[in-house]
């Protein structure tokens, strides 16, 4: 396992207002990413790689949520050559990976095809830890209380990915004063 670069990753589902349509399932549609140099702290670029559902569709609340269209995911690649494009260009087998909650894991695990190791950070249970809140924030919530902006989309994948990125650095960072 390599610790030089943390993947932080964030997934957008296919999602409804209330219940899924008979027969759907809530499936990726887009993943978020953005590395992180442990050491500096440096946010290396961020990424998104749209995939294309094969079990639902994207409904007009999962569009006004996320701004993704049915047309752009149509265009996106399958889940399987998503989690193949982890895999070989970022080498997601090989490091530390990181999420805000729990729900970015299980719906990996849902999903299958797991393309990451073994080791998994929460980030919203670490901030709430290292900031001894009461209890877990929202992503917007947790970037107001350290001060930092909400860069971006918010429930876009890649932009979402780059802000739980800062706020993992500054816990990094933090650690080591």
């Amino acid at each position: 396992m390599e610790l030089d670069r943390v993947l932080v990753v964030d997934v957008e589902a296919t999602c409804w207002a209330g219940r899924p349509p008979d027969g759907e399932t809530s499936e990726i549609i887009e993943i978020g990413l953005c590395e992180l140099d442990v050491e500096s702290g440096r946010r290396m670029g961020k990424h998104s790689i749209l995939v294309r559902p094969e079990r639902s569709s994207v409904s007009e609340f999962c569009t006004s949520l996320t701004t993704l269209t049915p047309e752009q995911v149509a265009g996106g690649v399958t889940y399987a050559e998503a989690c193949r494009l982890l895999r070989k260009d970022f080498r997601s087998r090989d490091r530390v990976w990181a999420s805000y909650g729990d729900y970015d894991r299980k719906q990996f695990e849902r999903q299958g095809a797991y393309p990451f190791g073994p080791r998994h950070l929460n980030v919203k249970t670490l901030f709430a830890l290292t900031r001894n809140l009461p209890r877990e924030v929202g992503l917007a919530e947790a970037l107001r209380i350290a001060g930092l902006p909400l860069e971006g989309t918010h429930h876009r994948g890649d932009d979402d990915a780059w802000n739980i990125a800062a706020l993992l650095a500054g816990i990094l960072l933090s650690a080591r004063r």
